[in-house]
């Protein structure tokens, strides 16, 4: 494991150096070095799955640390207004994936899930290459971010109904389980950041190693708590940090954690780059490329257009559109699902995955060069 992890952090300055300097997104670097590191490339990390597995603790830091940054009033206020943004560009999203695929030749079934798959933007991607300024004072941050928690609901559902249709479980009354469960989920974390975490944070906040090992308690005990009531670890850990949002601690530990998700979000991207098995790609590689192009150039417009019909700006309108232009995580779960279930062919697997790699190079990319990141080309897009 330490010479796995010695070859991905070597390899990942190595070629993230030169992703800089050839003006491209760090996330590229760590994509196409997975390939190259991977079981189908050089085959020199070979347990991908175990580096996978580690890799998703990013993502549950990441939602925590989305959580910190959020007033729950202004996001109420957020999610009201995108409520039929997300629900009509998705169901836009969906048709045109599914179009593709039924042009590559996926029969029904597959053909749906594949639209189904490319209803979603990336989260880590999303919110990766939004600098901390845009999301604490700009509307276009907390467009994006009611968006993605908006399909995030989305893509839970999906799962839940997929794993329900592969078993004897009623799908609606696992639905009806959680809608019952959600709130309580969310007054039992408040209730235990009032009585319990806040006292603990006021008693010892002088200690600051307390406060960052309180906090990782915290954000892993209410991710964990979630998961063991049908829902994902990700939503635990938003609620997580939601919930302690106000505090005025809450800004520390943003900054405790930063360097933490950062080391775990580039094992994600390794694994996801180590995960593509070129050799099966045989004649879906063309579709699957252009069903990415489409995507690049679809979501953009799209959103563009709806976030314009509820009375934001134009130009809000298209920097939330490249920056939510790709596919999602949630896609190659989605897939990775169905496929378990025996509802789709392995082979839709990777035509999807091929696609979401196609998206999660070109939107990087296109975002550095356009906006405001924190590995942005020039020094005048460049912000923490």
């Amino acid at each position: 494991m330490v010479y796995s992890l010695f070859l991905i952090f070597v390899g990942a300055a190595v070629l993230g150096t030169l992703a800089l300097v050839a003006r491209q997104s760090l996330i590229i670097g760590y994509i196409m070095l997975g390939i190259v590191l991977g079981p189908w490339g050089l085959a020199l990390v070979a347990d991908t799955q175990m580096i996978k597995d580690i890799s998703n603790v990013g993502i549950i830091f990441l939602l925590f640390l989305l959580g910190l940054n959020l007033s729950p009033r202004k996001l109420l206020e957020l999610l009201k207004q995108t409520t039929i943004v997300t629900i009509l560009t998705s169901a836009v999203f969906a048709t045109v994936g599914w179009a593709f695929a039924v042009l590559a030749g996926f029969d029904t079934l597959n053909a749906v899930i594949v639209g189904v798959a490319c209803m979603f933007s990336s989260t880590i991607i999303g919110l990766k290459l939004l600098p901390t300024t845009v999301l604490h004072h700009k509307h276009t941050g907390e467009v994006i971010v009611s968006v993605l928690l908006l399909q995030d609901l989305i893509a839970i559902v999906v799962l839940l109904a997929f794993q329900a249709m592969s078993s004897d479980q009623n799908t609606m009354f696992e639905l009806a389980k959680l809608v019952v469960l959600l709130p309580v989920l969310i007054g039992v974390s408040w209730g235990l950041k009032h009585f319990v975490l806040l006292k603990l944070f006021s008693k010892f906040d002088r200690i600051q190693e307390y406060v960052f090992l309180l906090a990782l308690a915290w954000c892993l005990g209410i991710a964990q708590l979630a998961h063991s009531i049908g829902f994902s670890y990700e939503t635990g850990a938003f609620i997580a940090g939601i919930t302690i949002a106000t505090s005025p601690i809450a800004l520390f530990i943003a900054e405790s954690l930063k360097p933490l998700r950062d080391f775990f979000l580039v094992l994600f991207f390794f694994a996801l780059g180590a995960s593509l098995n070129i050799s099966a790609l045989g004649q879906i590689w063309l579709p699957a490329v252009l069903l990415g192009a489409a995507m690049l150039v679809v979501k953009p417009v799209v959103f563009r257009f709806a976030l314009h019909r509820v009375s934001e700006t134009k130009k809000l309108g298209w920097e939330t559109g490249f920056r939510l232009g790709q596919m999602s995580e949630f896609s190659l779960l989605i897939v990775f699902v169905a496929v378990q279930s025996a509802l789709i062919n392995p082979i839709t697997v990777d035509f999807v995955q091929l696609a979401t790699l196609v998206t999660f190079i070109g939107s990087s990319y296109s975002i550095v060069l356009r906006y405001p990141t924190p590995v942005a080309v020039s020094d005048r897009l460049r912000r923490d």
